[in-house]
């Protein structure tokens, strides 16, 4: 019995417009990355992208969309799935919180409405520019679709904001501010500012030509990340209140740990990455042995899983299966840490655990268990790690229901 529970799932990836479309897709090995087709994808260096589907936006209706960011779409897309699919609790206002964390905010809505600004002046930009753009405008939407009144809190710490929100969901609960809490992240930044500057940070794949090969997370040829977008969205309920309205149970976050590694503004460090993951165990009360499944952060740029490796090994000795979906979806940044909570819980539900796709060089410095095809688990816990740029450091503990 666990204080806080999950009891609604909802997604938008590259893969899938719903949590069903992208488990489904993830288990059978699907790749949601393809070139892109935009004239400005032609002149930088990385021209591919794992996108979400226009059509996902569809609910929300013309005049909603003119006036929301395309993050902000995704966000309240998905909180819509994950509170029907927690069954509409019923909750007061003033006890129902939001969380939802990003990296970038509205990137897109920046970078086009500078454009306008520049080609026709001021009278150009939408009087609805600064709520589009602003990196609190994914929880403000979400909380005024809901109706949540109990704080709408939106960390910004980059690759971690996902799960830094579903963490501050929890101490939400756990301190009595709320009974549910509607958190995870989002993130839609694939924009030429966005990737011309990433891919002169030289992060990015610039596998061009094999779209779907280009995410390597573990292998010996991997050469960058893949931008991804999309949002993933968790309930969490107080145990007593889940249990008093008779909610189905998914899981619990049982622990998890933030810190700052105060090394580099770029290059992650295993020491500190070590350190985050062992006070999530401990968080959660919990010892290496117990933890069956990991999902690793593994963007597949070679510092970065090396470093991640290295943590893994180092407070583990023999970690436990590694799975890393960043293969499939590309890498959704401030959304990945909320997607690899949702892959990990529905692992240890289904009994399955999606492939990780092209492993096929095994890095030799490397000493994981990397699943690489659907394989049984009977895990119970699961380790969620998620590492940004800044030092932002996050790891995450789920546990079966």
């Amino acid at each position: 019995m666990h204080e806080t529970v999950i009891t609604g799932l909802g997604a938008v990836t590259p893969v899938g417009l719903t949590t069903k479309e992208t488990w489904h897709a993830l288990t059978a090995g699907t790749s949601g990355v393809g070139r892109l087709t935009y004239d400005w994808a032609q002149d930088i260096p990385v021209r591919i992208a794992a996108e979400v589907d226009d059509a996902f936006a569809d609910p929300l209706g013309t005049a909603l969309r003119r006036r929301t960011d395309r993050s902000e779409q995704l966000a309240v897309v998905a909180a819509r799935q994950a509170w029907e699919h927690a069954g509409f609790p019923e909750v007061e206002p003033e006890r129902l919180g939001v969380a939802v964390g990003t990296a970038n905010g509205g990137f897109g809505t920046t970078v086009s409405q500078q454009d306008l600004f520049r080609a026709g002046g001021h009278r150009r930009v939408s009087p609805h520019a600064i709520t589009m753009v602003m990196p609190n405008g994914p929880a403000a939407w979400t909380s005024i679709d809901l109706g949540a009144r109990a704080g709408a809190r939106a960390p910004v710490s980059a690759c971690a904001a996902g799960v830094e929100a579903i963490l501050t969901a929890r101490a939400m609960i756990r301190s009595g501010d709320a009974d549910v809490v509607v958190c995870g992240g989002v993130e839609s930044s694939i924009v030429d500012l966005c990737l011309s500057g990433f891919a002169r940070a030289r992060a990015m794949s610039t596998r061009n030509e094999a779209p779907q090969q280009a995410s390597r997370p573990f292998d010996q040829g991997r050469d960058g990340f893949v931008m991804g977008e999309g949002c993933v969205v968790l309930v969490l309920e107080s145990e007593r209140h889940a249990r008093a309205r008779g909610a189905p149970v998914l899981g619990a976050v049982a622990g998890g740990a933030l810190t700052s590694d105060a090394h580099d503004i770029v290059g992650g460090e295993p020491g500190n990455q070590a350190r985050t993951i062992g006070m999530a165990l401990r968080s959660a009360d919990l010892d290496p042995g117990d933890v069956g499944l990991v999902h690793a952060h593994a963007t597949s740029t070679p510092s970065g899983d090396l470093n991640e490796a290295l943590a893994l090994g180092s407070v583990f000795g023999t970690p436990p299966p590694v799975v890393a979906t960043k293969a499939s979806t590309g890498h959704l940044m401030g959304a990945s840490g909320a997607l690899g909570a949702l892959v990990a819980l529905l692992a240890m539900r289904d009994g399955a655990v999606p492939p990780t796709l092209n492993l096929e060089e095994p890095d030799p410095q490397i000493d994981l268990d990397v699943v690489t095809a659907l394989r049984p688990t009977t895990a119970r816990h699961a380790l969620v790690d998620a590492f940004g740029f800044g030092g932002h450091s996050a790891s995450l503990v789920v546990s079966a229901a």
